[in-house]
């Protein structure tokens, strides 16, 4: 067995193959350094290591999460370590190589159980998958045993959406303009805080009005802004906060049309500025933090229990309340579901207001609303 102890204490593990050496890696014990040759050598049979597959699903996570933190973006990593916490116990001390469809579908169904909602115990799945996919590929296990899932449908009507009608939203971004408790002044400047406050109600009202994600808001430059033939946004990337921009959600770039309520608003937004700079930034200068924006305009005093998301979902019904096809808001929501945009009619009757249908074809209205 190519295993030695170093001098500085730790473990070196030594491949090879015949009288090639393949290649040696450090650790910090010996079980760990023997566990992980054995493995290299199985791969190299084109096998699998079955004593790899005792370990535990208990002690295997933290290996994973070890080398996926150096993979995978910031946003990615902070779900998928909430594995170790969400697994159910009878999941969490079985052997890897033990697991069988049947315990991860149970594992899914606890999960359910204890009230996570649908959309968070697919989240688990995803980051469950790519831990047995990851033990595949150490040749700790053959299958991988959460490929035939599923997740457990939800049978209730799903509550957590709550968006603005127009009526609602126009009240809402003069709150924020206006109203914000004078424990926002640590935020800004005093000599600047008005003036913010304003540029911050205007954006949250683009928001209202567009359906970006928050990650799609903060990422927007002056170039991707067009008035011509349609005014509009191109929304070509994100910047999820704490990270890199990158491609959107769906992987797709989309158009969104500007409706005539904002189209004013983004104009000042942009005047003076350079194709380059982003549109979406305080009145001095700074990106958008969604925290730091909520506490600047007293988020939780003026929403009434709502959350940012709902600005996006908001968008959705005001444009299905002025008429605009089904088909037609999910292309300008990007990535929204059928079942989605179900929910969005369900909540019509609340959001479109008898004065925003009386203005269905007026200027209040959308233009553009056939377009794909």
């Amino acid at each position: 067995m190519n295993v030695r102890k170093m001098t500085n204490g730790r473990w070196q593990a030594r491949l090879k193959q015949g009288r090639v050496d393949i290649g040696t890696k450090m650790f910090d014990t010996r079980r760990e350094a023997v566990d992980w040759l054995t493995r290299e050598r199985a791969a190299l049979a084109g096998g699998f290591d079955r004593r790899a597959g005792q370990i535990t699903v208990r002690k295997a996570l933290p290996m994973w999460l070890d080398e996926r933190k150096a993979t995978v973006a910031p946003k990615t990593y902070t779900a998928d370590a909430a594995l170790p916490r969400l697994t159910p116990p009878a999941l969490s001390a079985l052997q890897i190589g033990s697991v069988t469809e049947r315990e991860v579908s149970r594992a899914l169904v606890a999960l359910r159980r204890r009230g996570l909602a649908e959309k968070s115990v697919k989240r688990y799945r995803a980051s469950l998958s790519s831990f047995f996919a990851w033990a595949v590929r150490e040749r700790m296990v053959q299958h991988n045993p959460v490929t035939p899932t599923r997740v457990p449908k939800a049978s209730e009507v799903a509550t957590e959406m709550h968006p603005f009608s127009e009526t609602e939203l126009e009240t809402f971004v003069l709150d924020a303009a206006h109203l914000a408790s004078r424990d926002s002044v640590s935020l800004i400047r005093a000599a600047e805080r008005t003036r913010d406050l304003a540029r911050l109600s205007d954006i949250l009202l683009v928001a209202g009005w567009t359906g970006l994600r928050w990650s799609e808001l903060r990422e927007v430059r002056v170039s991707d802004v067009v008035f011509d033939p349609m005014p509009g946004i191109y929304v070509r990337r994100a910047a999820p906060e704490g990270g890199e921009a990158k491609t959107t959600k769906s992987g797709k770039s989309r158009f969104v049309p500007l409706a005539d309520r904002i189209l004013p608003t983004v104009k000042d937004l942009i005047a003076g500025r350079t194709t380059r700079d982003l549109v979406f930034v305080t009145a001095t200068g700074h990106r958008l933090h969604a925290s730091a924006v909520k506490r600047a305009v007293d988020w939780e005093l003026i929403s009434h229990g709502r959350r940012i998301h709902d600005l996006r979902h908001t968008a959705a019904c005001l444009w299905l309340a002025k008429g605009v096809p089904a088909t037609t808001v999910q292309a300008w929501m990007g990535h929204a579901s059928i079942a989605t945009t179900n929910i969005y009619l369900h909540h019509l009757g609340t959001v479109a207001d008898e004065a925003g249908l009386a203005r269905l074809n007026g200027s209040g209205g959308i233009r553009g609303e056939s377009a794909e």
